[in-house]
């Protein structure tokens, strides 16, 4: 673990990975590393997600109806995908970037 950064170069150095993560996913994880594990924490963090999709440094690749609630019932859930500049932003924020 990369200890407690900024929540938003966490979920950046997730994202390095240069796979693709539905958002509950990731919310959960950093729940756990941030020991935010509350109605709040959860909206917070995805709330964090959104604006590194509005930065331009994610992009959604698949949504889907959350049918069985798994994250929220009946919302949106989204599969997200590190952007070329989510990279430069990552590799500025001094993480490690492969």
């Amino acid at each position: 673990m990369a200890g407690l950064r900024p929540i938003k170069f966490r979920l950046l150095e997730l994202f390095s990975d240069e796979k693709e993560h539905w958002n509950n996913e990731i919310v959960v994880q950093v729940q756990k590393e941030y020991n935010m594990n509350n109605n709040f924490g959860r909206d917070s963090i995805n709330f964090d997600i959104l604006e590194l999709v509005s930065g331009g440094m994610l992009k959604s690749v698949e949504s889907k109806v959350d049918e069985e609630g798994v994250y929220k019932k009946g919302f949106l859930l989204h599969k997200y995908v590190i952007t070329d500049f989510g990279k430069v932003r990552a590799s500025d924020a001094c993480l490690e970037y492969v």
